[in-house]
């Protein structure tokens, strides 16, 4: 049998304000194309398929479409749901999406309840166990005293193991998690699942099963040859930068027989640049990352005025900008110190000074001027009016 390993889809997510929808959609349109390709018979989903708890419209079509293509190209789906789905919306049909060869588990109820498939040498068993919030997955499993990710999940793989020793000897096993393993390295576009406790858990937590599936963290990682992150299928922060991927996983007769590495296509490259915003306009060696999802750095000694529009003029895709001046902005005083025996006008004229790099123009300082004077004649009508 041959799976395909997926995770961290996260449907209607932005980057940097700018709509992903297209990319996504491009980009898991090639996972129906591996499928038919590499004659895949399992696609693996290991949670977070969106973004958000409530998906828009536009989201759940672009990832309603993805499922029918998968389907369409040939494969059996299971999918779990991670931290960032609303479990019970995305297994509200489940028993009648079975029918239709898609396998969802988002419930603990069914942790220890498998999709069973077979293949030439016999049953394997594909077991989802969702992303388990520690403190309600504990009273749910029945947990009085354990407490933390450790705890849900190690009586979630307990229930797992028991389900598994009662089938016959021949039956691989497979696991779909979405929790964050010892060992792996997180980006920095997850969102922190620690809650009252460490979020990690240890690797050992999933002995006992040919593969796991792991999602949550957003790069592609080996923690053991059966437990991997496959990472998201496309970059959600600066800090991605290795190439996106799948894992196609094989099962022959003993268990796990092979896994292989599949690079996926980049929709939009990301790439970052630092310097004075005039330099980076003009300098010609800029040109290759024109069409790039763009992080820039500004040095220049002054703020400059209206930088991201002006940036946009030549670099369309540019999504984040830092201001960092050359040399180093100086240390910040304590509030308290910073405004005492000041006047207002002085406090507001050093606040633009520190945040601009440069004093406020005599034109500037008459208008800041007059709107202090405006504002205190009509704090002193408000007084007036309380009396």
């Amino acid at each position: 049998m041959r799976l395909l390993h997926t995770s961290d889809w996260h449907v209607g997510r932005t980057f940097h304000g700018a709509d992903l929808l297209a990319d996504q959609d491009a980009v898991l349109a090639h996972l129906a194309e591996l499928v038919e390709r590499l004659s895949v018979d399992v696609v693996l989903v290991a949670g977070d398929v969106y973004d958000r708890a409530v998906p828009s419209a536009e989201a759940v079509r672009v990832a309603t479409v993805a499922l029918r293509r998968l389907r369409r190209a040939g494969a059996e789906l299971v999918i779990t749901s991670g931290n960032h789905d609303s479990a019970a919306r995305l297994g509200a049909f489940a028993d009648f999406a079975e029918a239709g060869g898609l396998h969802l588990r988002t419930t603990i109820e069914a942790i220890d309840r498998p999709v069973l498939l077979r293949d030439e040498y016999g049953p394997v068993a594909l077991y989802g166990i969702p992303y388990l919030e520690p403190d309600p997955a504990r009273l749910a499993l029945g947990l009085k005293d354990a407490r933390g990710h450790t705890a849900v999940l190690g009586e979630a793989m307990r229930r797992v193991r028991k389900d598994l020793s009662e089938r016959s000897p021949e039956t691989r096993s497979v696991v779909l998690a979405h929790a964050f393993v010892t060992g792996g390295v997180s980006s920095e576009s997850e969102r922190t699942i620690a809650v009252g406790g460490v979020e990690q858990v240890p690797g050992s937590v999933f002995d006992g099963v040919d593969y796991v599936a792991l999602g949550h963290l957003h790069g592609p990682q080996r923690l053991a040859e059966h437990l991997r992150y496959s990472g998201s299928p496309l970059a959600y922060s600066f800090s991605e930068t290795a190439p996106k991927s799948v894992w196609i996983v094989d099962l022959d007769e003993h268990g796990l027989a092979a896994v292989d590495r599949v690079e996926l296509p980049v929709p939009r490259r990301l790439a970052t640049l630092r310097g004075r915003l005039d330099e980076l306009l003009e300098d010609p060696a800029h040109e290759e990352v024109r069409e790039y999802y763009l992080s820039v750095t500004l040095t220049d000694p002054v703020r400059p005025v209206d930088a991201m529009r002006r940036l946009r003029g030549r670099f369309p895709y540019a999504v984040h900008l830092d201001w960092e001046p050359e040399g180093g902005a100086s240390g910040a005083l304590r509030y308290s110190l910073a405004v005492r025996g000041r006047t207002d006008i002085e406090i507001v004229e050093n606040f633009l000074a520190d945040c601009r790099g440069s004093e406020p123009s005599e034109r500037e300082r008459e208008l800041l001027v007059a709107a202090l004077e405006a504002a205190g004649r009509a704090n002193a009508d408000h007084r007036e009016v309380v009396r």
